[in-house]
């Protein structure tokens, strides 16, 4: 995808991509064909007829897995993880079909065991080989399309930069136009200037250019409109790069209101069904995880009770989704339960907390009331973590953006923690590295990415030194 920054770009700067190029065709239909064809190489290497039931099979394993997700753009271990977790779904999926139905008796199991097996690995291997192979067939001399664009500005610099660095976007900038004088232009433009803006329509067909980018300001509305007047003598595509990717998206798209087009410039990624996928599955692990360890919630707030005098759990006012105050469950740590328009943050060694508790937060067992917090709809199972009211009116006037990350319920673990920023924040600095991760899950959420941080934190939150 195309991201728009006049620094170096966000991962998640960026609008959903509507454009349809050899890399998004290949992207759309790696995923699904590898599937059919390994279920049909298998089945061939087990001298299984290929009937009826197998088309069948075939036809149904494609529909539900197009278009693939994996994207070229992105680094090659968050790929796999994704092929990791869709590949686990979709066999659950299946196997939970063909039981339902008894379709699955149609086919012999050793033929379904190979098949979940070499699919992944086939996968990695056709991926791994595109990754090596197109960008070299896409920058070929006669697949690059050229391209100019009209503003020597940070928008336009980091345009070209994108071109340049991204090898299957297929585009080679050869110019750029401005009517400004060269010594008010940026250092490090990544292409020589071409001319004024006024020279632009007839480069433009006399060296058969293929797109124009205008990359200026929107305050110059009226010249662009000149300008896209002297340009319709022309077969080029035309772009606008407006100056609103000068800030960082989260979750930028295109949308519309009724017949009339908007993008979307900062909104939560659990809108429509996106939403029910998330609630969906919060309240499904949620009530499954409460179901499976309630003997052990029973002997958790006995030892609390047993630790010292107080409540078994600790209510806390935080922020929840929109801003909107929430009250979150934990088991109590500490002999005071600070709740004020002071609240100290826990610390190493802290005196506040009892023997208990220190076993119960280093272990983070003092977070799983929060589970009811999830069935309740104030929390998400993964989400940024709630800070306290008074730390949220603090830190939202000390680090810019951080209100953002109420855009989506917070939750009981989440990006930032698994990445080591769990436990006290004594700095700024580390307060602003906490919000940089939970900004960079809002952006880049899927499925596979929380039950990537389910993971992690079932690995990682017993050995965490950070936890006290």
């Amino acid at each position: 995808m195309l991201q728009y920054s006049p620094t170096p770009p966000q991962k998640g700067s960026q609008l959903q991509r509507s454009g349809f190029t050899l890399s998004t065709a290949i992207e759309a239909f790696l995923y699904p064909c590898i599937i059919v064809l390994c279920l049909l190489a298998v089945a061939g290497y087990y001298d299984e007829e290929i009937g009826p039931r197998y088309v069948i099979l075939c036809t149904l394993s494609f529909a539900v897995t197009f278009p693939g997700e994996a994207s070229f753009h992105e680094k090659p271990r968050r790929v796999l993880r994704k092929l990791l977790f869709s590949w686990l779904l979709f066999i659950c999926i299946m196997v939970a079909f063909g039981l339902a139905t008894t379709y699955i008796q149609h086919f012999p199991e050793y033929v379904l065991l190979a098949w979940f097996a070499a699919t992944p690995i086939m996968y990695t291997i056709a991926y791994t080989a595109l990754r090596f192979v197109l960008p070299r067939v896409i920058s070929s001399p006669g697949n690059l399309r050229t391209a100019v664009i009209a503003g020597v500005n940070d928008i336009g610099i980091c345009l070209a930069q994108q071109f340049q660095n991204d090898p299957y976007l297929g585009t080679h900038v050869i110019g750029f136009f401005d009517d400004r004088s060269s010594d008010t232009f940026p250092t490090g433009i990544p292409a020589p200037i071409k001319g004024r803006l006024l020279d632009l329509s007839e480069y433009v067909k006399q060296n058969h250019v293929e797109a124009i980018y205008l990359a200026l300001p929107m305050a110059a509305q009226p010249y662009i409109l000149s300008l896209l007047d002297s340009l319709k003598d022309t077969t080029a595509s035309i772009y606008f790069v407006p100056d609103i990717f000068i800030t960082d998206l989260i979750q930028g798209r295109f949308d519309t209101v009724g017949n009339m087009p908007v993008v979307a410039v900062c909104e939560t990624p659990f809108t429509g069904f996106n939403g029910l996928v998330k609630r969906t599955s919060d309240v499904v692990l949620s009530f499954l995880i409460l179901l499976l360890l309630f003997p052990f919630l029973l002997l958790l707030a006995i030892g609390v009770k047993l630790s010292s005098p107080g409540p078994v759990i600790f209510k806390q006012r935080r922020y929840g989704l929109d801003g909107k105050e929430i009250l979150v469950y934990k088991f109590r740590s500490m002999t005071v339960c600070d709740d004020g328009e002071v609240v100290m943050q826990a610390t190493k060694d802290d005196a506040r907390t009892t023997r208990f508790g220190a076993f119960i937060r280093r272990t983070s067992l003092d977070e799983l009331p929060q589970f009811v917090n999830v069935l309740q709809g104030r929390m998400s199972i993964v989400g940024p973590r709630p800070h306290a009211v008074a730390h949220n009116e603090t830190y939202r006037k000390a680090i810019k953006g951080y209100m953002i990350r109420h855009k989506v319920k917070p939750g009981i673990t989440g990006w930032a923690q698994v990445n080591g920023y769990r436990g006290e924040t004594e700095t700024i600095d580390k307060m602003e590295k906490r919000i940089e991760y939970d900004l960079e899950y809002l952006r880049n959420w899927s499925v596979s990415l929380d039950f990537w941080i389910i993971i992690k934190t079932a690995l990682i939150v017993v050995r965490d030194r950070n936890a006290y």
